[in-house]
This record gives C-alpha cells, sequence and structure tokens, in this order.
C-alpha cells in the first residue's frame, strides 16, 4: 500500500507494443552486396485507398498527401497514422498516410520510447514488426528469397542490437524467421537464441499463408528448436495477413470487433494438434487477441474432445483434455476486456498477460495505468501482479524481479 492507503499498481510489462521501422534500417544493417535489391525509404503522395477481399491497397500519388514508404520488389508499402495513432485525437485516427516526423518519436526512436513508457507506467515491452508485418510476410512473399532471407537477418541484427540494445532490458528482443524455410527458420532460432533472444513471431495461421499447417509435422523441427531454447512462439492477431469479416464487403469496423476470432481459431488448432503434446515445453503467446472468449472455448473444446473424440480424429492424439495444454503451455494478453477480468480464475491468473498496442489506434497510451487500475482493481494483489508483470517475466524469462516469486500455481 502507499503512503495514502491506496494500493500501489506494479509496473506494466506490455508484451505487445509495435515499433515502425526507421528510414536507414536496411542501409546500415543489409549487407552491401543486397542493398540495391532490398527495401528502400521513400515519401511521396499518397494516392486513393481501396479495400479489396478485406485487403487495403494503396498507390503513390504525386498530389496526395506526403507519406513515408518503403519501396520493395516492385511494390510500395505507407506508413498510416492508425499504426501510429500515438498523440493524435481519436477523430484523426485515420487511414491517412504519415510521415515519421508527423509520429511521436517514440514510434521509432528507441530512447524516446523509453520516455513514452516512463510516461505510461510501463517497465518493458515487446515490439512487433510494421513494415515487415506482424510475422514477416512481407518477405515471405518476396521473390528473391536470398535478398529476403538477408532482409530478416538485418532486421533481427537492427532490433536486438539498435532497438533493444541500449535499453537496458527495457526494450524486449522479438525476432523474425524466414518462413518459407523451415529449416532456414532453426538456424535462425539457434543464431538469436545464442545472443539472449527469446521471442520469435509466428503466424496465427500459415494456412492463410500459402504454407503447411502445424498438423502437418513440417513446423515440428521449428517448434522443437523453440522448445529448446526457450524460445516463445507469439501470434498476434492478423499475422495470417486475414481479417475475419462476415462479408466480403463489410466494413473495417467489422473485423476491428472479430479480430479475436483468428486466435481463438489458432489456439483451437493447436490444441488439436498434438503440437503441445509432442513439445510439452513450448510455450505460445497470443498477442493482441484478448481473453473473453477463452472460458468458452475451453469448455467446448473440453466437450468435444470427451464426446466426440472417437469421430473426431483425435482419439490417441490428445490423451488429456485440450485445456490441460492451454492452462500448461498459453499465455494470452489484452488491453481492455473487463469480461474476461470477470472470468480471470477460468482464464488462467498464471495465462493472461497485459499489453498496451503503442503506438496502434487501441493503443491505451498514455492512461494506460488508469485503465489497469479499473481492471484489476478487485482482484487480489498477487493475481493484479501476475496479470500485469509477472507472467510476462515468466513467459520470456525477463531479469526482473529476482527477490519475488513469479512461478506458476498451475
Amino acid at each position: 500500500m502507499g503512503a495514502s492507503g491506496v494500493r500501489e499498481l506494479p509496473r506494466i510489462i506490455s508484451v505487445d507494443d509495435h515499433v515502425i521501422e526507421p528510414a536507414h534500417l536496411f542501409e546500415t544493417w543489409l549487407p552491401r552486396k543486397y542493398r540495391d535489391r532490398g527495401p528502400k525509404p521513400f515519401r511521396a503522395g499518397i494516392g486513393g485507398l481501396q479495400y479489396i477481399g478485406g485487403k487495403y491497397r494503396f498507390t503513390t500519388d504525386p498530389g496526395g498527401q506526403i507519406t513515408d514508404w518503403w519501396a520493395y520488389e516492385g511494390q510500395v508499402f505507407p506508413y498510416k497514422r492508425v499504426i501510429a495513432a500515438v498523440g493524435f485525437s481519436r477523430d484523426e485516427m485515420t487511414l491517412d498516410g504519415i510521415t515519421r516526423d508527423q509520429m511521436r518519436k517514440g514510434c521509432w526512436d528507441p530512447k524516446a520510447r523509453l520516455d513514452d513508457m516512463d510516461v505510461n507506467h510501463v517497465e518493458a515491452s515487446l515490439c512487433f514488426p510494421t513494415f515487415p508485418r506482424f510475422c514477416g510476410q512481407t518477405f515471405a512473399e518476396a521473390q528473391d528469397k536470398e535478398v529476403a532471407l538477408a532482409c530478416v537477418r538485418a532486421y533481427n541484427d537492427w532490433m536486438v542490437e539498435e532497438w533493444c540494445g541500449e535499453s537496458g532490458g527495457r526494450l524486449i528482443p522479438l525476432c523474425l524467421i524466414p518462413l518459407w524455410d523451415v529449416d532456414l527458420a532453426v538456424a535462425e532460432i539457434e543464431r538469436n537464441a545464442a545472443r539472449g533472444v527469446r521471442a520469435v513471431t509466428f503466424s496465427e495461421i500459415p494456412t492463410y499463408l500459402g504454407l503447411p499447417s502445424i498438423h502437418s509435422g513440417y513446423w515440428d523441427p521449428f517448434f522443437a528448436a523453440c522448445e529448446a531454447t526457450g524460445t516463445v512462439v507469439n501470434m498476434h492477431i492478423g499475422s495470417s495477413s486475414q481479417m475475419p469479416a462476415a462479408s466480403p464487403d463489410a466494413p473495417p469496423a467489422v473485423q476491428a470487433t472479430l479480430s479475436f476470432n483468428n486466435a481463438m481459431s489458432s489456439l483451437t488448432d493447436f490444441l488439436f494438434s498434438g503440437v503441445l503434446v509432442r513439445f510439452p515445453r513450448l510455450t505460445l503467446a497470443y498477442s493482441e487477441g484478448q481473453m473473453g472468449w477463452i472460458p468458452y472455448a475451453l469448455e467446448r473444446a473440453d466437450d468435444v474432445w470427451r464426446e466426440h473424440r472417437a469421430w473426431g480424429g483425435v482419439r490417441g492424439l490428445i490423451p488429456e483434455p485440450p485445456s490441460t495444454y492451454y492452462y500448461r503451455q498459453v499465455f494470452c494478453c489484452f488491453f481492455r476486456d473487463k469480461h474476461g477480468i470477470e472470468s480471470i480464475e477460468t482464464v488462467g491468473v498464471d495465462n493472461a498477460t497485459f499489453e498496451t498496442d503503442y503506438p496502434h489506434v487501441d493503443s491505451t497510451w498514455p492512461d494506460t495505468k488508469q485503465v489497469a487500475a479499473e481492471h484489476v482493481a478487485g482482484l487480489p494483489e498477487e493475481v493484479a501482479y501476475k496479470i500485469l508483470r509477472g507472467n510476462a517475466i515468466r513467459m520470456l524469462g525477463l531479469p526482473f524481479d529476482a527477490g519475488r516469486a513469479v512461478a506458476s500455481t498451475a
């Protein structure tokens, strides 16, 4: 308790934030022989927006709003205000283009990010990429895979050495893998684990990217490498390059509302895949998926396992109720989810983590402390600690709170 008798809120560890890549990233970190074929930053006007099949299409326009872009393999990728929204009012958080000069500096500068974390009661942060997309789809879709592999490695070197390197452990490295080759993926996991990286981003539903499914066994060497190195597999909503919508012409608000569906589908896939049985020390983390849906998803999975496993294709494959593996190996995270908090015992006091989503349109910055306090106000102090901080420390093996037990009670 503080001097006023009000419970002190532990400093937050956010397991899902985002970084806007600096313009010098590939010029600095990509080997010289690949730079002519690698991504190049440029600034130009942005043209009209098309929303086709759940995806946005942008073009340049000399008369349009000046925007910062990347050019890569004949395609262009703009930065939009919604992905660098902190500091703008709600009515200003649009799909308009934006330059780095117009963003808060904390979007792309690590020292400024630490300052913004201090303002926001946040001690440490795990950041997903923007231009490469949430699990590196930009490079997986490239034609020249030699350059794409060099880009993955360059991004990871920048992430570890520049973005996180001088943060004193407060910026937590999250690396990419070359999704198109599982052996190269294993090599990249091992390369980064050797320098202390304990988090990698992966697709929530690989088949949506044209990749083998998790049921096929293709990814087992990747899962084995992650298990062996203690590398957490982080899956962000949208890392399948698709967002759920009831109709192809539905407005983006439908996708925003249903975004948790991808996490729910992915979790169910994993629970019935046998992956968590074969790799009992593998850790999965669902990023920005929220958690209010988890109690019923687990209830239904366990009911199906009990009642329908004979014809459902999982008899002998899943020896225990699927929820067993969730509680043992899976973490969820949230930024606003009061229904999930009301069900926290079923969600799992050892499974829930917190995020700020900086600098996206959903971010609670600079009011995260207030939002967090409102959510955990009715919880025991130890449970609040776990959700806001302790579970993230345990999940990622972070060097914080060494004198305090953070072990799971499961």
